[in-house]
C-alpha cells in the first residue's frame, strides 16, 4: 500500500496553480476541443517520485508506464486521424514534493504541450498534478491515489483514478484476525505520519475499525513523516500491553520503528506496517527480521487476471530485482490511457476524455469501469513478509501462503 506524500491541502495547491498559470503568461494548452500535438508522436507526460521519501516507488512506476507505452510502440503504435503515432512518454521527478508535482505537470503542458497526462504515487502527490491537469482541461489518468480521499478532493472533470480504498484498506488486519481465528487480547497501538491520508488513516479509520472488531485502542500518537526516532513512543506501546501495533510511515521510519521495536523488547502478536512496509527494499533492508510484517496489498501475480503472471516475469527479468505491486496500476493507467487514444482515434482531448470515461475492459488489476465520482476500486488482501517474500494470507480465497503467527521476535 502507498499513501503518503507531503501534507498539502487542496485550496494551497489550487491558490499555487492559479498563481503558477498566472505567471506563465500563457492560457494553459489542451482547453475543450483542443486537438493536442501536431507531431508525429502522442506526447504523454508524468511527474512521479524519482527521488526523495517515496523513490523506491516511483522506480516500479516509471517501469509500468514505460512496459505499457513499449508495448504499444512496439506494436507499430496508435492510428490518429487515419496516420499510426508512437507514443512519446516524458516523466519528470518530482522529488516527493506536491509543489514539484505542480511545477512538473504545469511544465508539461505548457511547455511540452502533452496529449494527456499520467499521476504520480500517493493523495498527496497525486491530488495537486490532477488539479492542475482538470483545470488545464487535459485528461489524467493514474493509480496509486486511494479512491475515497481522490473522490472527496473535488468533483473531476478530466482526473481519474483506480486504486484501493482506504476504508477497506484499514479494516482488513481485523478483518484478518477475524477470519483466521487468531488469538489476542484484543489491544491495539497506532503510529502514524501527520500526512494527509496517513492521518486519516491513524487518528479515523484504524479507531473506527478497531471499535467496530471489539478492540480496544491503548495508544495512538502522530509524527511528522521524517521522524526516524520512536524509542519513547514504543517504550509507552510496549506498556500498553497492545498484542497488535498499527503503523503508516514512510520507508524510512517504517524500518526505524521495526528496528527499535527489536531494541526496545517490544515483540507483538501482529505487526502491520502500511506504506513504508510494502517495498521489496524493506524487506531486503531487514532481512529476517522482517518475517511476519503485515501491509494491505490491491494486487498479486496470482490473481486470475489476464497477463498477471507475465508482468511479473518481465519486470523481474529485465531489472533482476523482485516485483512490487505498483508495476500493475500504473501498468493498468497507463494502458487505459492508450486503449482510449485508440478508440478515439484523435488526439483531441474532449473526445480521448469521452473514451477514458467509457472504460469498461479487462487489465491486469481487472474488470475496470470508472464510476460517476471517476474511480475504480480494487480489492484489498493481507499480504506477509516471508523470507523475503511478500505472500497473500487473507482472505483464504486468495491466499498463496498459511500465516506466520505469532510476529517472530525478530532479534
Amino acid at each position: 500500500m502507498g499513501v503518503r506524500g507531503r501534507s498539502v491541502s487542496v485550496v494551497a495547491v489550487l491558490t499555487l496553480v492559479l498563481t503558477l498559470a498566472a505567471c506563465s503568461g500563457k492560457s494553459s494548452s489542451g482547453g475543450s476541443g483542443g486537438s493536442g500535438s501536431s507531431g508525429d508522436t502522442i506526447k504523454i507526460g508524468a511527474s512521479i517520485p524519482l527521488s526523495g521519501g517515496l523513490a523506491s516507488f516511483g522506480f516500479f512506476e516509471k517501469w509500468g508506464y514505460q512496459h505499457a507505452v513499449n508495448a504499444v510502440n512496439n506494436a507499430g503504435g496508435i492510428e490518429i486521424n487515419g496516420k499510426k503515432r508512437k507514443i512519446q512518454l516524458i516523466l519528470l521527478d518530482d522529488a516527493t514534493d506536491p509543489n514539484n508535482v505542480v511545477n512538473n505537470i504545469q511544465r508539461l503542458i505548457t511547455s511540452d504541450r502533452v496529449d494527456a497526462l499520467l499521476g504520480s504515487c500517493t493523495n498527496s502527490l497525486v491530488e495537486p498534478g490532477a488539479l492542475v491537469a482538470d483545470r488545464a482541461s487535459v485528461p489524467f489518468v493514474t493509480g496509486c491515489a486511494t479512491t475515497n480521499g481522490f473522490e472527496a478532493a473535488k468533483k473531476w472533470t478530466w482526473a481519474w483514478d483506480l486504486f484501493f480504498n482506504s476504508e477497506q484498506l484499514t479494516e482488513t488486519p481485523f478483518n484478518t484476525v477475524d477470519e483466521l481465528g487468531l488469538k489476542t487480547n484484543k489491544k491495539v497501538a497506532i503510529l502514524h505520519s501527520n500526512g494527509k491520508s496517513e492521518n486519516d488513516i491513524g487518528s479515523t479509520e484504524w479507531p473506527k475499525w478497531a471499535q467496530k472488531h471489539g478492540w480496544t485502542v491503548t495508544y495512538n500518537q502522530a509524527f511528522p513523516p521524517g521522524t526516524t526516532q520512536f524509542n519513547s513512543a514504543l517504550q509507552s506501546v510496549k506498556a500498553s500491553g497492545a498484542d497488535m501495533l498499527l503503523s503508516v510511515f514512510p520507508p524510512p521510519a517504517s524500518l526505524a520503528i521495526r528496528k527499535q521495536m527489536i531494541s526496545a523488547g517490544y515483540n507483538p502478536k501482529l505487526l502491520v506496517q502500511e506504506e513504508g512496509g510494502e517495498p521489496v527494499q524493506y524487506a531486503q533492508a531487514l532481512g529476517t527480521q522482517a518475517n511476519g510484517v503485515m501491509v494491505g496489498g490491491f494486487w498479486d501475480p496470482s490473481f486470475p487476471y489476464p497477463g498477471a503472471q507475465d508482468l511479473r516475469k518481465e519486470f523481474e527479468a529485465e531489472t533482476k530485482k523482485t516485483f512490487s505491486q505498483h508495476i500493475a496500476d500504473t501498468e493498468a493507467a497507463a494502458q487505459i490511457l492508450l486503449d482510449a487514444f485508440k478508440r478515439a482515434g484523435t488526439t483531441d482531448k474532449t473526445k480521448l476524455n469521452a473514451a477514458i470515461g467509457q472504460t469498461d475492459a479487462m487489465y491486469v488489476v481487472g474488470q475496470v469501469k470508472f464510476d460517476a465520482n471517476h474511480t475504480y476500486t480494487l480489492p484489498m488482501v493481507e499480504e506477509q513478509w516471508q523470507n523475503g517474500k511478500n505472500v497473500v494470507v487473507a482472505p483464504k480465497k486468495f491466499a498463496t501462503a498459511q500465516v506466520l503467527y505469532p510476529l517472530p521476535s525478530g532479534g
